[in-house]
């Protein structure tokens, strides 16, 4: 299956039975993003509250709002991924992180990640909609 949307991964999450297959596959979606240039890796774009080291740099084209974004640990990458599948490449004032946080709740990432995974997580979705709520 190709994994394009946020439904996608949602299907494949119902249809694999085994945590460990569903880490794989946030690993490989962490492995899909686009490579983000070293030159955004600065302190700015750095999200805290993250135990690994994440970054978020936004830009705002044609009134949506896209985001260059890395880690340096392979399933918080993955973790990235999801969030921008439900932010990236929408307007500022569309980013709802009430809607993020209850897609990404309904995957069940809290009952089987590490807490300083799921406080992490929930850092990048804050961080998101600070950027969100600065571009519009």
């Amino acid at each position: 299956m190709s994994i394009a949307t946020f439904d996608d991964v949602e299907a494949e999450f119902e249809a694999l039975d085994d945590w460990d297959d569903r880490y794989r596959l946030l690993i490989d979606l962490g492995r899909g993003l686009p490579e983000m240039p070293a030159a955004l890796k600065t302190e700015a774009s750095r999200v805290r509250g993250c135990a690994s080291q994440v970054w978020l740099h936004p830009s705002l084209a044609g009134g949506r709002l896209h985001f260059a974004a890395d880690s340096d640990a392979a399933i918080v990458k993955g973790l990235v991924a999801l969030v921008l599948m439900l932010a990236d490449g929408r307007a500022p004032a569309a980013i709802d992180t009430g809607e993020i946080r209850t897609r990404l709740e309904g995957l069940g990432l809290s009952k089987h990640l590490s807490s300083n995974r799921t406080q992490g997580l929930a850092s990048m979705v804050a961080r998101i909609g600070e950027l969100a709520r600065v571009s519009t």
